[in-house]
Parts: C-alpha cells; structure tokens; sequence
C-alpha cells in the first residue's frame, strides 16, 4: 500500500495521527540509539575504572589512577563517598550528622550517592514507556476516524460496492498496523534497559560494599 496516499487523500486528523506516530517513531529510534552509546561507554569506562581502582595502593591513589574515568558510576561514587568520609571526620560536620555513628552515616552517604548516580540512567525510559503506551490506541484512533470518514464518503456518493468501501477502509486500518510498529520497539527498548538499569544496580551496589569497607579500615 502506497502511504503516500493517506496524505494525498486523508483528512486533516488522519494525516495529524501519521504525524504523530512518525514523530514517537523517530524519538523511540533517537532514544535507543542513545541509551544504547551510553550504555556501552559507561559499562567500558566502568570496568576499567574499578580494575584501576583496585588495584591502587591507597584510596587517595585510587583517586588518582581513577581521573580519566571520571563519568564513570563507581568513580563517581568513590569520590562522593570520600568527601563524605572526609567530611565527617573533619571539625566542619553538623551536628546531626556527627550525632550518627560513623558507620551508619556512611551508609547513609553511600545510598545517597548511590541513587543520585543511579537516576542517570533513567533519563529517557519515561517517554519510552509513555510512546509504548499510547501509540497502540493512538493508531487505533486513527483507524476508527477514517473508517468514520470513509463510511461518510461513501454515504454522501452513494457507491457501496466492495471496491468503493475497501479502499478507504484498508488505508485507515494502516493508523493500527503503525502504531503497533511504533509501539513494540519502545516497548521492547524500555524493558531491555530497564534489565540494564538493574545489572548497573547491582554491580554498584556491590561495589559500595567493598568501598564502604575500605572506609569502615582506612588510616589516611
């Protein structure tokens, strides 16, 4: 079927609908490439990091060693971790916090950092799931106008032979058949990285674990 026909011969509404699945298509498309150039860059840099990091004498030449990966989420948390630590040891720490335990305080820092690291990564799933949600019905609404609008056409002519009544009502079935090809990539994008969000969690996570113990022993 020649697309170009819905907007040679649509209406306005039919051909906003086409618009505005082609516009979802080209964001889905825009945010996956994305994620997935982020992702692998930050899951590279990530690994080299903590090889690097682990393989430091010390904390602070951790911190050195780490410097050309410092976009990556366990830099990041080491080094927000540290200025924690530094912090609460230091004269310069409030009152409620030097009320806490050492202990429970970095514990506390360390989820904190955590989760301010971790939100990154869900920049872009909202209007994923939000275009996987909608497209469907907005396909779907489509289909019903132009159905609506051929069945008119055809009532005002008067010309209802199959082939006066299938063409009109093929070409508004087309609004379903694309949102559904919109929908099931953005769909199937977002729970893939949603999968990702949760490997980079957990990865994390165990690395605030071994870190939070090289603070519990450190004697800088």
């Amino acid at each position: 079927m020649n697309l170009m026909l819905v907007f040679q011969q649509g209406d306005p509404v039919l051909i906003g609908v086409f618009l505005v699945l082609v516009l979802m298509s080209i964001v889905t498309w825009t945010i996956i490439i994305w994620k997935v150039v982020v992702f692998w860059k930050l899951r590279r840099e990530d690994r080299a990091a903590r090889d690097s990091i682990w393989a430091s004498d010390s904390l602070n030449q951790a911190v050195s060693n780490s410097n050309q990966y410092a976009a990556a989420p366990s830099v990041k948390l080491m080094r927000a971790s540290l200025e924690s630590y530094h912090h609460y040891r230091s004269d310069k720490g409030s009152a409620m916090a030097a009320s806490l335990p050492f202990n429970d305080y970095l514990t506390s820092r360390i989820r904190h950092h955590m989760s301010g690291i971790l939100s990154q990564f869900d920049q872009g799933l909202t209007p994923l799931a939000s275009i996987g949600a909608t497209a469907p019905f907005i396909g779907l609404f489509g289909t019903v106008w132009g159905i609506y609008h051929a069945l008119i056409n055809i009532s005002n002519t008067g010309q209802m032979s199959i082939a006066a009544v299938a063409g009109p009502i093929g070409e508004a079935l087309v609004a379903t058949a694309a949102g559904l090809f919109v929908a099931i990539p953005a769909v199937l994008a977002y729970n893939a990285l949603v999968r990702k969000n949760k490997v980079v969690a957990q990865d994390l996570d165990h690395f605030a674990h071994d870190l939070y113990v090289q603070l519990l022993n450190n004697k800088e």
